[in-house]
């Protein structure tokens, strides 16, 4: 800030008819008032029609502030303000504030009148509301002049052979007979035209009768229709009772056809569960069948595969080398491998020990033979009903196996 700065500032101010005094010590320390309430001033006085918001108490307001006046003045005025030193408020904000005063100072100089203290003190307006119908004229003309234009190059096109035919008709040489002839015609033309008006006009009354009669008729015709609808309307058919009844009838047959139509679609659809069901119940006991049929074949195979392997067993057994077999019952059961027919034995396989005395060897032979009056003897019948027992017994046992197993 220089000391010439402020002293411009001040008198330009004084000059532009501020109505409050600036000194030139305002700005030796921030003063955002000052500089917000001049910087309104010079706004309203460049256009009284400027909206610009009046709230700087909070920081946040005084940035919208600045930045509405800055953007006002570079729209309006073409003017580029530095915002950050309006922001500051100090000496550095007079250069800013200086270039509005001095171009409206400016201005003030180049519009001199007679009466300079009037002229200072009336603020300059810039009203554009009173342009706009300006601007839509405008707008108008300038579609007119390209639509001529156009339409004035197509016949400066054209310009080439309507020289030709205008050249050849005022070369050509003027016909009495035939000019007489053309305007007599066109005179008969317009004499025609003329009667023909004259007619219609004396014919207008009696056209006007006519469609006022035509009117009075079409009026007598409504009132008649009128009347009658209104007669038709009062009186009440003879057949209208009967109607009433019909339709109440109509009324609860249709209920209950509704009634019993519902029940129908109910009673389908209960069907249709109940078949539903019944259909799952049959696949699932199919399922089990199946599975059923599966397990008995199954536990067959295996009993098949045992019983051949029984089989083998026994025919592996029936080779021996020896050529007499002895048969010995212990527990009343057949050893595997021996046949129905064969001599049956009971006793020990040991021998008994060959001694000199005879009655050694009866008595140890009686011993190991076992014939004693305690013991009984077991006779073939007898094994061969114990042997039937035991397989009526093995066959209860597979029965019941098999029935387990169902």
């Amino acid at each position: 800030m220089s000391y010439r700065d402020l002293r411009n500032f001040t008198e330009m101010m004084r000059a532009l008819g501020y109505s409050r005094l600036i000194s030139m010590e305002n700005f030796r320390s921030p003063n955002f008032s000052l500089v917000a309430e001049v910087l309104i001033w010079l706004v309203k006085r460049y256009d009284p029609n400027a909206d610009l918001p009046s709230d700087i108490d909070t920081e946040q307001d005084r940035v919208i502030f600045i930045k509405s006046v800055a953007q006002f003045m570079a729209t309006k005025a073409h003017i580029k303000l530095n915002t950050k030193r309006l922001y500051g408020a100090d000496g550095y904000a007079v250069k800013e504030l200086l270039k509005v005063t001095s171009v409206l100072y400016d201005a003030m100089k180049t519009n001199v009148t007679e009466d300079s203290s009037e002229s200072n003190l009336n603020p300059v307006s810039f009203d554009l509301s009173s342009r706009i119908s300006d601007l839509k004229q405008c707008r108008t003309l300038a579609s007119e002049i390209t639509s001529k234009g156009a339409s004035l190059y197509d016949l400066l096109g054209r310009e080439v052979d309507l020289r030709e035919m205008r050249s050849i008709a005022i070369s050509k040489p003027l016909e009495l007979n035939e000019l007489e002839s053309g305007i007599s015609s066109s005179i008969v033309n317009v004499k025609d035209d003329i009667k023909k008006t004259n007619h219609m006009l004396d014919n207008i009354a009696s056209d006007e009768a006519n469609l006022e009669a035509k009117i009075e008729k079409k009026k007598a015709e409504l009132e008649r229709n009128h009347k009658r609808l209104k007669s038709l309307e009062s009186v009440r058919p003879a057949f209208m009772d009967e109607y009433e009844k019909l339709e109440v009838e109509l009324k609860t047959i249709y209920e209950g056809y509704m009634e019993k139509y519902r029940n129908l679609t109910y009673l389908e659809h209960l069907l249709e569960e109940v078949n539903r069901t019944e259909q799952n119940k049959f696949e699932e006991n199919e399922a089990n069948l199946r599975q059923l049929q599966e397990r008995i074949r199954s536990e067959e195979k295996k009993s098949l595969q045992s019983d051949n392997f029984n089989s083998l067993d026994d025919f592996g057994g029936g080779d021996d080398d020896d050529d007499d077999e002895v048969l010995i019952d212990t527990g009343g059961r057949r050893p595997p491998g021996a046949k129905a027919d064969a001599p049956r034995v009971v006793g020990s396989m040991g021998g008994g020990d060959i001694s000199d005395e005879g009655d050694s060897s009866l008595s140890s032979g009686d011993s190991d033979i076992g014939v004693d009056d305690d013991e009984d003897i077991i006779d073939d019948d007898d094994i061969d009903d114990i042997n039937n027992v035991e397989s009526g017994s093995q066959d209860g046992e597979s029965l019941n196996d098999s029935d387990d197993n169902f």
